[in-house]
């Protein structure tokens, strides 16, 4: 069974320098050929541990993952081959995976769902810091069939150590200290393990806070300062919405600062564990609460609270026809207050729970599987002025499976299959938007046929076809009302049908020693993509009701709705890794990464919107003993690309550098020492897969210094 504590570097590993500088590099592994001649098993692509996966997997851990430290999780994973960012301002980002986000890519904290309202509107905050995190695994392309519809672009797996799953003997533990950035951020970080073989303990704790981010230039893009821009910055006037709209138009960009971009959180965990040599049994509880400032309106904050508890349970080695089980469970209470000018406007809630167990059957032959089931229950609620769904309780039950043969030739096929039942109960609480709201259930299946073939000399070919199915959100479904944080007026579609999608992967890998490469394609169809469409009315809210119009400024918000639509979605990958130079003293390695997604509707060719443009960058890794050196250079393409009434972003090229010393000190703790440099150049970038991107840019030329020790 495979063990989510291998995401902790051994100490062997800690001591290699170049590992110690993969602040950006597309894959987050030691570049040491000690490491990279072993098999690196991603347990969220295949939970039969091999490592022979038809899915492109990306995994980061250990210095790789401390050194991209950020305060949120997408901005910690874009950058890497396929992967961007919403980047709501500092404060919130969630990852796009292949030009997809919101409820098609499935966050997974231990392989269990964790509920918040990141997926509902971008200015919701991702309920987790990375800096309790010990591994991140990032499946792209179509992982529903084992985590549901919702992985339907992918799945970001983060894995800790809060629930003790080995046998421990005496104290370990971890400390970060880091100062710096654009936005002058403070972090404190700790974590102690400790054990007597048969329980296992586990503690931990962070504090982080951040000032208002520092830009190189205008907040306002150029063509937004024109009046040309995409984002319609939101309104509260609700009695005098035309004169508010048109003091708006000429209000200046602010520069130099993003305003009402600071933040603050901080959090931690305690786990108990008993450990036998072939299991555990665990009880862990976390907490989480952040507080930050939406860079869409300057007198708003958003004041998050999350308590998790989870309970893990494991065996392996078993007699009988069931040879390993494991099973999770996971309850989580989420609130988020969103204040104006310190009082309360509307209250967010998120409550349920989600479990899984999965059973690994005795080889039958060739043939070595897991089949298992996975159950959960949540009530969303919304109380407050800019409530624009109903409270809606969602059930879920499904059951899946995943088979393996391994043929001769070391040919591995894969077979896996999965159906899920969604039922949502929606409750209009007396509200007239949402009279005659009926429940909707939903049956989906998923279907999934993989092969890896081994090729001389290091090659190997891999590929995956997959038809996958996603019920539509609560959202999608029964949204009626002001979306006042991204400035629209959103309405659902209550009869809406199922997203499909028929998916294939294919990929050519080499792996010798140090160097890499991986070249890979994608494509997807879908028969019903659901998407927020412009319908070109402008619409304004009188508390249940609402008028819209045909001209600006009948209403203060432009309309959109949730329709079904044809869609087609594909791109190119490619990795790869060179050690160009290597003496007993000294190594360089060349890195080189690069990508390119397309999205269009079929009927119309319109493109989809918030799609990252082309990508290509490229790396210089040093090592000398105890010192390492990291340059990098990306380029992004600009994304002219965009639906109608969307604006285009100019590109950017952004140069990184890492220094990091490693030393040992006393007791054989590990230590590391490192100053990063970002946006050397101090370019105006400004994502396309950001909503905000017309108003809030990333940060200017910055520096970074951290400590870390692992004892």
């Amino acid at each position: 069974m495979p063990d989510h504590r291998e995401g902790r570097a051994p100490r062997a590993r800690l001591l290699n320098p170049i590992a110690a500088v993969l602040l950006c590099a597309p894959l987050a592994q030691a570049e040491d050929e000690r490491t990279t001649t072993l098999p690196v098993t991603v347990v969220t692509a295949n939970p039969l541990g091999s490592d022979a996966l038809s899915q492109p997997a990306t995994r980061l851990d250990g210095d790789a993952l401390r050194l991209r430290d950020a305060t949120t999780l997408g901005e910690v994973l874009t950058g890497l081959p396929g992967i961007a960012s919403t980047s709501f301002g500092p404060g919130a980002s969630r990852p796009v995976i292949r030009g997809l986000d919101g409820d098609r890519v499935r966050l997974l904290q231990n392989g269990v769902g964790a509920l918040d309202a990141s997926a509902l509107s971008y200015d919701h905050a991702v309920a987790q810091d990375v800096a309790g995190v010990d591994v991140i695994e990032v499946v792209r392309g179509p992982a529903a069939l084992l985590y549901g519809g919702s992985a339907i672009g992918g799945v970001v797996n983060t894995l800790d150590q809060r629930l003790p799953r080995q046998a421990l003997h005496g104290l370990e533990g971890a400390a970060t200290v880091e100062y710096g950035g654009a936005a002058s951020e403070r972090l404190a970080s700790a974590r102690l393990d400790g054990g007597n073989g048969d329980y296992a303990l586990h503690v931990d704790g962070f504090a982080r806070r951040s000032d208002d981010l520092r830009i190189p230039g205008y907040a306002w893009s150029e063509r937004q300062r024109a009046g040309l821009g995409s984002y319609h910055p939101p309104e509260h006037d609700h009695d005098h919405g035309h004169e508010a709209h048109e003091h708006e138009e000429h209000a200046e960009s602010p520069q130099g600062t993003l305003p009402n971009s600071d933040s603050r959180a901080h959090g931690g965990a305690v786990g108990l564990s008993r450990t036998w040599d072939d299991g555990y049994l665990g009880l862990s509880y976390g907490a989480y609460r952040s507080n930050y400032g939406s860079v869409a309106e300057e007198d708003v904050r958003l004041d998050l609270k999350q308590d998790r508890l989870a309970l893990g349970f494991a065996r392996q080695g078993l007699a009988g026809p069931v040879r390993e089980v494991k099973a999770d469970l996971a309850y989580t209470d989420y609130r988020h207050r969103e204040l104006h000018d310190g009082e309360t406007g509307t209250t967010f809630k998120h409550r349920g729970y989600e479990g899984r167990v999965e059973l690994r059957h005795a080889p039958l032959g060739p043939l070595d599987g897991v089949i298992g089931v996975q159950i959960g229950q949540s009530s969303f609620s919304a109380l407050g002025i800019e409530a624009f769904v109903p409270d809606t309780d969602t059930d879920q039950a499904a059951l899946f499976a995943l088979e393996q043969w391994q043929l001769g030739g070391g040919t591995q096929l894969s077979l896996g299959g999965r159906v899920e039942y969604n039922r949502l109960s929606p409750d209009d609480g007396g509200n007239r938007r949402f009279a005659g709201v009926e429940a909707r259930s939903f049956t989906a299946g998923s279907l999934s046929a993989g092969v890896v073939q081994p090729l001389a000399g290091g090659w190997s070919l891999a590929g995956n076809l997959a038809y996958t199915e996603r019920a539509p959100t609560y959202y999608e479904l029964y949204a009626d009302g002001q979306h006042v944080a991204t400035g629209t007026f959103e309405r659902g579609d209550p009869d809406a049908d199922k997203e499909r999608a028929t998916s294939l992967d294919a990929a050519l890998r080499y792996q010798s020693g140090a160097d890499r490469l991986s070249f890979g394609a994608y494509y997807s169809r879908f028969a019903n993509f659901i998407a927020l469409e412009r319908t070109g009315r402008w619409c304004h809210s009188h508390g249940d009701h609402d008028h819209c119009g045909s001209v600006e400024h009948e209403g203060e918000s432009p309309e959109y709705r949730y329709q079904g639509v044809p869609a087609t979605l594909y791109g190119l990958e490619f990795d790869g890794a060179w050690r160009v130079y290597r003496s007993a003293a000294r190594s360089v390695d060349l890195q080189l990464w690069g990508d390119v997604t397309r999205a269009e509707r079929r009927d119309n060719d319109e493109a989809l919107p918030r799609i990252p443009p082309a990508r290509i960058a490229g790396a210089v890794v040093y090592g000398q003993g105890p010192l390492s050196l990291r340059a990098e250079v990306q380029h992004a393409a600009d994304q002219t690309r965009v639906p109608d009434n969307d604006s285009a972003t100019d590109g950017y090229t952004v140069a990184n550098l890492a220094l990091g010393y490693r030393f040992e000190g006393a007791g054989g703790a590990q230590w590391l020492a490192y100053l990063r440099g970002d946006n050397l150049g101090n370019e105006e970038i400004r994502y396309a897969s950001s909503l905000t991107r017309d108003i809030a840019p990333q940060g200017r030329r910055s520096a970074r210094v951290g400590v870390s020790v692992q004892f």
